[in-house]
């Protein structure tokens, strides 16, 4: 299958699989010729990855194209999708297109109908790499226990609850932290037989090397609900000491909050059905309402308003140069 899509916003797993092909594909004798990596947000680099796709590789082994950002399955470009369905059935067995995107693909654009034509006769593969939610606490489990069979590693049950509390969904974070993990764990011989079975990881090693207080963006709004703002304060330090983008985690917040809002709102006037609360706070799980409910009890919409003005005050902030750390105690601080 000389064509390959790749979408989602897991960029540790989606990566991982990019690196994976390129080893199955390209032989490393013949790497500067064979491989290209390209950039798809550059037109001029999106067109040149369908000539070089069509080119037979040097040597042994194949040719294979990687597009970032790929253009041609989200807004494409009439000119350019006209030349990706010209070159679709030019591209010879040797050579690899991999197309690659963290969005989804529209299905509204015809070159992304023409790719799942190809999907369905097998002449093309498409594979996702989603992150699960960031409340979504059996995703995420399963995110840590998938990335770290990709390593070959074994985790204690233990092990793996404590990494999904001190790293959530970031999976950039949770490969490096798996893999320092395996590499302390080797050290300290505490596996007997790591040459002949996946090194085994366990929670003191976990509680050992990850520093830092477990945390993640959902638990700083749990912490700004109660009220505890030195907590919340606390909980941000950790984050960004961790390298989470600010932004991200004014996002993150926002939308928790929001949808506490709207929980909240429909509640006031009545509302008991736990499917409309959910699709109008943007809730994919309609189970969360009753959680949410208990979590809310006793506290106006006015304390969720209030919490988004200041979450708005720390964005303006930050997008007009301020230090992360001082923008959140600015905006945070004084929340009541």
């Amino acid at each position: 299958m000389p064509i390959h899509l790749f979408w989602g916003d897991d960029a540790a797993a989606r990566d991982h699989a990019i690196e994976t092909l390129i080893g199955d594909v390209v032989d490393q004798a013949w790497n500067s010729i064979n491989l290209s990596r390209l950039d798809g947000a550059d037109a001029g680099q999106a067109s040149q990855a369908l000539t070089e796709a069509r080119t037979p590789p040097f040597g042994s082994g194949g040719r294979l194209v990687l597009l970032q950002r790929s253009p041609f399955c989200n807004a494409c470009p009439s000119e350019l999708a006209n030349r990706f369905e010209d070159v679709l059935d030019l591209i010879p067995e040797t050579s690899h297109l991999v197309l690659c995107n963290p969005n989804k693909p529209d299905g509204r654009l015809r070159t992304t109908k023409a790719l799942q034509k190809l999907v369905k006769l097998k002449q093309a593969s498409e594979k996702s790499f989603l992150l699960p939610a960031i409340w979504d606490g059996a995703g995420q489990q399963e995110l840590v226990e998938r990335t770290a069979r990709d390593l070959g590693l074994q985790l204690e049950p233990e092990a793996t609850t404590a990494l999904v509390e001190a790293i959530g969904n970031d999976s950039t974070r949770l490969n490096a932290e798996l893999q320092k993990l395996a590499l302390h764990a080797e050290i300290r011989q505490e596996n007997a037989t790591a040459n002949q079975s996946p090194t085994l990881i366990k929670a003191e090693n976990v509680a050992a090397l990850i520093e830092g207080m477990a945390t993640n963006a959902l638990q700083v709004g749990d912490s700004l609900l109660a009220g505890h703002a030195g907590e919340a304060i606390a909980r941000l330090d950790a984050l960004l000491d961790a390298g989470e983008p600010a932004l991200r985690i004014v996002a993150t917040l926002t939308g928790q909050i929001r949808g506490w809002l709207w929980v909240s709102l429909l509640e006031q006037q009545g509302e008991r059905d736990v499917n409309v609360i959910a699709k109008a706070a943007g809730i994919g799980n309609p189970k969360r309402i009753y959680v949410m409910r208990k979590q809310l009890q006793g506290r106006p919409p006015q304390r969720f308003l209030t919490l988004l003005s200041r979450l708005l005050e720390v964005e303006a902030a930050l997008k007009r140069g301020a230090i992360p750390t001082d923008a959140f105690r600015d905006g945070l601080l004084s929340t009541p």
